[in-house]
């Protein structure tokens, strides 16, 4: 399977890996997934390190119209996503609700130090 993810409520957290050709039914069975288990809000970290897309153009524009949707659903979780080529980082900023904390990284450190730090405007305890 070329996308594998865990989700932690006690957490409310999502770490998702990608791993070869990921087409839209592997996305739309994560999205699922994430609607079921009321996961939305968490924070994810979506690891496309090693995959490839297998999305054509009207992939993108089934996908982005369901993103659409579940924004009616209530607030999306910050998401960080690792995406090391610049056609997987065009893919994923296509696809991103622009209303939510979104941020793109090159490597998974970063992207967990991110999740992981206070919010804008908050202070740490």
């Amino acid at each position: 399977m070329p996308l594998n993810w865990k989700i932690s409520h006690a957490d409310r957290w999502v770490e998702a890996v990608a791993t070869g050709h990921v087409g839209l039914q592997d996305i739309e069975g994560y999205f699922d997934d994430l609607m079921i288990a009321g996961a939305f809000p968490y924070r994810k970290l979506f690891d496309a390190t090693h995959a490839t897309s297998a999305v054509s153009d009207s992939d993108i524009m089934l996908l982005g119209a369901r993103m659409s949707a579940y924004k009616g659903l209530g607030p999306l979780g910050p998401l960080a996503i690792v995406a090391p080529t610049s056609a997987l980082r065009a893919l994923f900023s296509a696809l991103a609700p622009a209303d939510r904390p979104l941020k793109i990284f090159e490597n998974v450190t970063a992207a967990r130090k991110w999740l992981n730090a206070p919010p804008e405007g908050t202070a740490a305890s």
